[in-house]
Parts: structure tokens; C-alpha cells; sequence
């Protein structure tokens, strides 16, 4: 049993988890924002802490510093059973057990954001990772990230000059697709191939100014696909940046998949769109996870049993996935088994139509604004 205050209750922070070390109380008796009587380190009014600001630089610098190394204690403590107990951030959500784990929404943000840094870091370059005899004769490791340069050959010019040396067709040749074209032969429309003039698309109930940027579009076709051709890393660059926006999208999207399957749950719509932003941003640090042991798998080729282990690992958290989704439904919505898979596989099966679709579009849109 816990020890009771004088008043008869119980202690509000028995174990002292959310409160503030007494160095940094200002011990005020009123709080100096909206002057309501202190009973803790928190004005229980407007929420301003009791902290003591004017102090020496040097000591507020190392307090910033502890803090920084401690990481937030709450992002801490939403890391495990956000990786390894399905479901139980948004059990106690529900249950008004909130102020000791990261908000959702929060933790939605910060998991995507690493992800698609960490997504564009990998994709400028191959992970490397080299060893080496420093200026001491110690052995030395280096990472670092490589630009795909073509090596020369021991002749001295790059392995493509040479390749091409003595080969280059003619100007008339090597531009076979001029910028902009009038006719497309293997775009059919209207039973005849498309003509930029003479049979242009024309959809009925779109406005003539967009029919004409389609037609335009249509006709810029052949030069981006040879841009793309050339430098794909920046087509890959464009749907990158649309891709963040469109996952933000879809988590309302999820959410009513989950309202609709769980119609008769008789649960209000955030309620499941707390599960989808816990499970998207579960979804995105397992992501993030990956990617990191595909770069160090690469770089790492050479070595087998590393890269055995870097193997099994990718392997482990693939499969942990799916069974995770499933056990977060089975612990959010608290229903028997077999209600759970039949459902969990009708809702995946959904979502996977629906995020193969929205990546299909991703890709279009991203090819008319390259």
C-alpha cells in the first residue's frame, strides 16, 4: 500500500518520475505567471514549472547537456513497447495513462522525419566502409558515403571514353527523340496515334487550359524519360519529397478502414486514429532500421559473418511486422482470435491496394513534375 498525505490522498508523484531534481526550483510560494498558490513544481493552473532561470551560464549549459544525454525520458520510455509490445502505447492512450510516453502525434513526426533523412542519406551514395595502417601503424576503420564515380582503367582514361572511343555515332544518330514532338506512334487514342495537333487528347468535361497541359505533358514524355534514363537518382529525388505528404494522407485514410471494420466497436474515429499513427510510426523506425542494415550489409559484403548477421536480423524484423499489426488489433480492440486474423488480413489487404495505388500515382506525379 502507498503511503497517504495528510490530507488522506495519495501521493501525486510517489516515484518521482515527473517532477523536477529540487537544484532547479526556484521555490516560489505562487506561481510567477498567473500567481496561483504552488502546491508542487507545477502551477496546476497554467502548467508554468517552478524553475530557476537566472543562474550561472556554466551550470544551466551542463543541465542542458544532461538533458540532451538523457534524451527526453518519455521518448526513452515509448521505445520499448512501441518496438516490442504491440498495441500497448494506444492501450494506455485510451486509458489516460498519456503524460509518461511521447504524444502520438509527436512521435508519429520525429519517426518519419528520421526515416526519410536517413532514406535520402542512403540513396546518395553507397555506404563504405574501408580499413587501413595509420601514420602510427595502428589498423584504422573508416565510414563514409561514395559518390559513384567511374574508375579509370590502367590506360588512363575513364573505362566509358574508352568503351566509346572510336565508336561515337553521329550527331543525326544519337538524337533520335527531338524535345518536344508532334506525334507519338505507340500512344493510340481515338483509334489513331496521338498528334499533338491533328489528334490531340481531349477529355469532354476537363477545361480546354488543362487539356492543353496534358497534351503538353504528353509531348515531353520522350525527353523526361531520357532525363530519367540519365540521372535516375534525381527522379528517385522528386518522389522522395512527395512521398512524406502523401503518408500523412493516408494515416486518416487508415483510420477509417479501421472504423469501418470496427463499426460495431462502438469507438469514437481518434480512437483509431491513435493506433494508426502508433503503428505508422512503428512501422517507420522498423523501416528506418532496415535501411541502416542494407547500407551496412552492403559495405560489409566482404565480411561473411557479419553480413550473415546483418541478414538475419533484416529477416527477423520483416516477419515481426505483420504479426505486430496483428497483435496491436488484438490488444486495442480486445477480441477473440480468429475475429482478429480474419480481420487483421482483410484490413492489410486493403491498406496494401491502397498504398500500392497512392504509390503508382506518387510515381506518375512525380514524372510530370520532373
Amino acid at each position: 500500500m502507498r503511503e497517504l498525505t495528510e490530507s488522506g490522498n495519495a501521493p501525486a508523484d510517489p516515484d518521482g518520475r515527473f517532477t523536477l531534481p529540487a537544484t532547479r526550483l526556484a521555490g516560489s510560494e505562487a506561481c510567477l505567471n498567473c500567481g496561483t498558490g504552488l502546491k508542487g513544481p507545477f502551477c496546476h493552473y497554467c502548467g508554468q514549472p517552478d524553475r530557476r532561470i537566472m543562474r550561472f551560464f556554466p551550470v544551466l549549459l551542463r543541465e542542458f547537456l544532461e538533458d540532451f544525454a538523457d534524451f527526453d525520458s518519455r521518448f526513452a520510455r515509448t521505445l520499448k513497447p512501441l518496438l516490442f509490445r504491440p498495441g500497448r502505447l494506444t492501450r494506455d492512450f485510451l486509458d489516460g495513462r498519456r503524460f509518461r510516453y511521447s504524444p502520438p502525434l509527436r512521435l508519429y513526426l520525429f519517426s518519419s522525419i528520421v526515416f526519410f533523412l536517413l532514406a535520402a542519406m542512403v540513396s546518395t551514395g553507397p555506404l563504405t566502409i574501408s580499413s587501413g595502417v595509420d601514420d602510427q601503424g595502428d589498423r584504422s576503420l573508416s565510414v563514409g558515403i561514395s559518390e559513384a564515380i567511374d574508375e579509370p582503367e590502367p590506360g588512363g582514361a575513364p573505362a566509358d571514353a574508352q568503351a566509346g572511343a572510336g565508336e561515337r555515332p553521329p550527331a543525326e544518330e544519337s538524337e533520335t527523340v527531338p524535345d518536344v514532338v508532334e506525334e507519338i506512334p505507340e500512344l493510340h487514342f481515338n483509334d489513331r496515334p496521338w498528334h499533338r495537333t491533328e489528334n490531340p487528347v481531349t477529355i469532354p468535361l476537363f477545361p480546354a487550359r488543362l487539356n492543353d497541359w496534358i497534351n503538353d505533358e504528353i509531348a515531353e514524355s520522350p525527353r523526361k524519360g531520357r532525363a530519367i534514363a540519365d540521372d535516375p537518382g534525381a527522379f528517385v529525388d522528386q518522389v522522395m519529397d512527395l512521398l512524406p505528404g502523401t503518408m500523412f494522407v493516408l494515416l486518416p485514410v487508415f483510420a477509417l478502414i479501421l472504423k469501418a471494420w470496427y463499426l460495431f466497436a462502438k469507438r469514437y474515429y481518434v480512437e483509431h486514429l491513435v493506433l494508426s499513427l502508433h503503428n505508422h510510426a512503428f512501422l517507420f523506425v522498423l523501416m528506418s532500421i532496415l535501411v541502416a542494415l542494407d547500407a551496412l550489409g552492403t559495405a560489409l559484403a566482404s565480411y561473411t559473418a557479419l553480413f550473415w548477421v546483418i541478414e538475419m536480423v533484416g529477416v527477423v524484423i520483416f516477419f515481426w511486422m505483420p504479426v505486430y499489426l496483428l497483435i496491436s488489433l488484438k490488444t486495442v480492440y480486445r477480441q477473440s482470435w480468429p475475429m482478429t486474423l480474419a480481420k487483421g488480413v482483410v484490413i492489410f489487404m486493403s491498406y496494401s491496394m491502397l498504398a500500392l495505388t497512392v504509390t503508382v500515382f506518387i510515381a506518375m506525379l512525380g514524372f510530370l513534375l520532373f
